[in-house]
C-alpha cells in the first residue's frame, strides 16, 4: 500500500474511502417539505468541504499549511506497544496503541479542526461556529481558530457545560465564546431551552448552524459524521500503517458519529477492500450503551441536527430527537453515525459493540493502572472493548486500539469512578 508521507513525517495526502465501498454511498438528501437544505450548505460549509463531502477520490491532497501545523503540533502521533497492559491481562496477546492524547488539547479532534478552520479562512470567514460535547472538539475548533485569526463560538451541551468545566476555560483561553446548550442565543436553543435539560449534540449542532446562518462571513466547522471529517482524519490510520510491526487480527475504536473510528481504520479497510493487505484484520467500532446507533439503531435518512437545519443523511439512527442521558463520555452522546460508516456496517465489513459507563471506567482505571496513560472516556470504551477481545482471542494475536484522547481533564469522571471503591 502506497503511505505518502510529508518532509516532516506528516502524511501529505488523506484517503477517502468512498473510492473503495463495495457500494454506492447514499447521497444527502432534501427532506419532501420545505426549503432545500442542500442549497443551504454553501451558506453553512466552507466550499472546499462540500467539493471533500461530494468527492469519490481516493486521496486528496493536504494543503502544505496545514501539514505545517500538524508537524507543529505534534504529528505523527506515537504509536506504542502496551507491554504493561499486556502483562496485567496474561492472555498472551500482543496489543498497540496509537496515542492521540499527546496533541495540545488532549485528542484527535485537532485534525479536522486545523483543516477546516484553514478552509474557512480561505472563504473569507472572519468567525466560525460549531458544537462540542465532552469539550475535546470545541477546545480543537477554537485552538485552530485562534491559529487562523478567526473567533469561534462554541455551543456545548449543557450537562458537559457544567461537569467539564476546564475544558470550558481552555475555550475560553483560546479566545473562544461558550454557551451551554441548549441556550437563550438561538431559536433552535430557546424551543428546548429549560435549566435542567442535559442538552445533545443535536441541538447543539441546530444551534451552531443557525447561528451562522444569522450573521455574515461566518461558517460552521462540524466535530463528526460529515465524510470530509473522517477524510482529515485518516491521518491516524495512515500513520498507524507506517508504524505497525505487524498486522492485526483486530482494529478497535471507539464511536460517536464516526471520526475517530473512520480515521483510524478506514485506511486499513480500504486496502482490504482493495486486496492489497489487511486480509485477516477485524473492525470493531464501540460505541456507549447510552447511545447504541449500531447496535440498536435503524438504518434510514435522518437528519445530523435535532432542528433538521442540515440536509438528512442514511444512516444507523436512534432519532434526530433523541436524547441520550447524561454520561462521562459526552463525546459520544450522538444519535446517529456516518454515512459511510453506516454502509460498511449494514454490508457486514464492521463489528459493533456496546458498553454501559460503569464497565468503561474500570477499564480505564485498570489501563491507567497498567499503563500510565489516563484515557479519556470515550476512548476507554475501545480500551474496554480492548480488554475483552483479549481474553477471546487465540494466543499470539495482535489487537490495535486508538486511544483517541487522554483524560487529564475529565476529572469529574474519575473522581467518581474512585469513589466507588475501585
Amino acid at each position: 500500500m502506497e503511505i505518502f508521507n510529508y518532509g516532516f513525517g506528516v502524511v501529505n495526502k488523506w484517503y477517502n474511502i468512498a473510492a473503495d465501498l463495495p457500494a454506492v454511498l447514499p447521497p444527502l438528501r432534501d427532506p419532501d417539505t420545505g426549503d432545500s437544505r442542500i442549497a443551504l450548505l454553501t451558506k453553512i460549509l466552507p466550499s472546499a468541504l462540500i467539493d471533500q463531502e461530494l468527492s469519490a477520490e481516493r486521496w486528496i491532497s493536504i494543503p502544505e499549511e496545514v501539514r505545517a501545523i500538524y508537524a507543529r503540533l505534534g504529528r505523527p502521533t506515537p504509536l506504542v506497544r502496551a507491554e504493561g497492559l499486556e502483562r496485567a491481562l496474561g492472555t498472551g496477546v500482543r496489543i498497540y496503541y496509537k496515542y492521540e492524547g499527546v496533541l495540545p488539547v488532549g485528542s484527535h479532534k485537532l485534525n479536522t479542526a486545523v483543516a477546516q478552520a484553514y478552509y474557512a479562512k480561505a472563504d473569507g470567514a472572519r468567525e466560525v461556529a460549531t458544537e462540542t460535547g465532552a469539550g475535546q472538539w470545541g477546545m480543537a475548533t477554537s485552538l485552530a481558530a485562534s491559529l487562523f485569526g478567526l473567533r469561534a463560538v462554541v455551543f456545548m451541551t449543557r450537562s458537559s457545560y457544567a461537569s467539564k468545566r476546564q475544558r470550558v476555560i481552555f475555550m475560553k483561553t483560546y479566545g473562544a465564546v461558550v454557551y451551554p446548550s441548549p441556550s437563550d442565543v438561538t431559536e433552535s436553543g430557546r424551543k428546548h431551552y429549560e435549566p435542567n435539560h442535559p442538552g445533545s449534540l443535536g441541538i447543539a449542532i441546530s444551534e451552531a448552524v443557525e447561528y451562522v446562518l444569522s450573521g455574515e462571513r461566518r461558517r460552521y466547522l462540524p466535530g463528526s459524521v460529515m465524510e470530509f471529517v473522517l477524510i482529515h482524519q485518516t491521518v491516524i490510520g495512515l500513520e498507524t500503517i507506517s508504524q505497525m510491526p505487524e498486522e492485526p487480527d483486530v482494529a478497535v475504536a471507539c464511536v460517536g458519529g464516526g471520526s475517530n473510528f473512520g480515521g483510524f481504520t478506514y485506511p486499513m479497510l480500504g486496502a482490504k477492500l482493495r486486496g492489497e493487505g489487511f486480509e485477516k484484520t477485524r473492525f470493531v467500532a464501540v460505541e456507549s450503551s447510552a447511545a447504541p446507533k449500531l447496535t440498536a439503531g435503524q438504518y434510514k435518512y435522518d437528519f445530523p441536527d435535532a432542528v433538521g437545519v442540515l440536509p438528512m443523511v442514511k444512516m444507523y439512527t436512534l432519532g434526530h430527537d433523541y436524547v441520550p442521558p447524561p454520561v462521562h463520555a459526552a463525546g459520544l452522546r450522538y444519535h446517529g453515525a456516518a454515512s459511510s460508516l453506516s454502509v460498511l456496517r449494514k454490508l457486514g465489513h464492521i463489528e459493533a459493540m456496546a458498553f454501559p459507563q460503569d464497565e468503561v471506567m474500570r477499564a480505564a482505571v485498570f489501563f491507567a493502572r497498567a499503563e500510565g496513560v489516563i484515557p479519556a472516556p470515550e476512548s476507554a470504551h475501545a480500551v474496554r472493548a480492548a480488554v475483552e477481545l483479549a481474553k477471546k482471542l487465540p494466543r499470539g494475536s495482535v489487537i490495535v486500539v486508538n486511544v483517541s484522547g487522554h483524560g487529564l481533564l475529565d476529572v469529574d469522571a474519575y473522581e467518581k469512578v474512585l469513589a466507588e471503591n475501585l
